[in-house]
């Protein structure tokens, strides 16, 4: 049986593939995204999705629990006025966001990387079924916002759900009240792309639908 493990402790991106039917474990990797940025310096929102992507993804498959499964590392970097937009933290960092993305376009990009840790050798049994694969893509979707006004933001900060998202925002909670539309895949805009994962998947050998539960 194939095994996907994600390296994310994101709770929307696990509930993505869990309502996709899609059978996998959670395996949180500990990189530090301020210095694997760092490392790299100043780069494009797009590329550091799919760099911070790659490094949980590898840092995750290096475990010992790795071992025989296909593990999968998500980012995303909302871009917005040619800036990378992560996680805001703070409540101040958010509102000032908000304001500015009020009756604007953004583009959402989530980096996404596959790494396949089965074994590419015969064993007694015949030939190893991994493919060694180690590859990567970004998905980006562009994002329009309704016109918020100030006392609407500041009920969503309080809530807390925009504090640990990249943009401040989600689509598949609260903060889907002021989205317009999206043109992309809105599976995008949650963290994590299914018809991405199926192309990574198939580049490893490996049919979406044997992740399918039952």
């Amino acid at each position: 049986m194939v095994r996907l493990i994600l390296a994310s402790q994101s709770p929307a991106r696990t509930k993505l593939l869990a309502e996709a039917g899609i059978r996998h474990s959670i395996l949180v990797s500990d990189v530090d995204e301020d210095a694997v940025q760092a490392s790299y310096g100043v780069t494009h929102p797009h590329d550091t999705a799919l760099l911070l992507a790659r490094a949980k993804a590898e840092a995750v498959a290096a475990l010992p629990e790795a071992e025989g499964a296909l593990v999968l590392g998500c980012d995303s970097v909302f871009e917005f006025d040619g800036e990378a937009h992560g996680k805001p933290y703070t409540a101040e960092i958010a509102r000032e966001r908000m304001l500015r993305m009020s009756g604007n376009t953004g583009v959402l990009h989530t980096g996404h990387w596959l790494v396949d840790c089965r074994d590419t050798h015969p064993d007694g049994d015949g030939e190893g079924t991994g493919t060694g694969a180690t590859l990567g893509t970004v998905a980006s979707a562009e994002v329009s916002f309704l016109e918020m006004d100030p006392a609407e933001i500041d009920a969503y900060i309080a809530t807390g759900e925009p504090l640990h998202c990249a943009g401040s925002f989600t689509i598949d909670g609260l903060g889907g009240a002021f989205i317009r539309k999206v043109d992309g895949d809105p599976h995008t805009v949650v963290g994590l792309s299914v018809s991405t994962l199926r192309s990574l998947l198939a580049a490893a050998n490996v049919r979406i639908t044997d992740l399918w539960r039952g």
